[in-house]
């Protein structure tokens, strides 16, 4: 059985008008989450915001800053009823073919170390975990290691 059309994700850049249902995802996903002058700017910065758009609506998101050969991926979100369906690994392969496409050599990122699904993807990614930055998130009173991960894109 083949997706109809309708149903297949689209990328696209992402806009200002997107920023309510793009921070109403990320309060969905994370028990600390950007807030909407993060997206904002992270836009008027020039990083590379982009949005997945499913059945008429933001189903992802991606932010991600590129500069001297390097890319850094952000954030990476997908709507928690959308989850496990296939849609971060599109996500993820669509922002690695745009870091590479910009001329980066390596893409970096951050991910929680408690966040076994989102370091599992990013492994089946290609990516290697590199080192820790200790006390990187915030959680309540205390705060979370950070699992730092590379993938080598040339």
């Amino acid at each position: 059985m083949s997706a109809r059309l309708d149903e297949l994700p689209r990328m696209r850049r992402m806009a200002a008008g997107d920023l309510a249902a793009v921070e109403a995802i990320e309060r969905t996903v994370y028990t600390h989450p950007w807030t909407i002058g993060n997206f904002t700017d992270s836009l008027e910065a020039g990083y590379h915001c982009w949005v997945m758009e499913r059945e008429g609506g933001v189903a992802g998101y991606s932010v991600m800053m590129i500069a001297a050969g390097e890319a850094h991926l952000l954030n990476l979100s997908i709507a928690l009823p959308l989850q496990r369906r296939g849609l971060g690994g599109e996500l993820l392969r669509f922002v690695v073919k745009l870091a590479r496409d910009c001329g980066a050599q390596t893409i970096f990122l951050e991910v929680r170390e408690s966040n076994a699904a989102g370091r599992a993807l990013y492994a089946r990614h290609g990516f290697a975990e590199i080192g820790v930055r200790r006390a990187y998130y915030p959680a309540g009173a205390v705060r979370e290691d950070a699992v730092t991960m590379e993938k080598k894109l040339s």
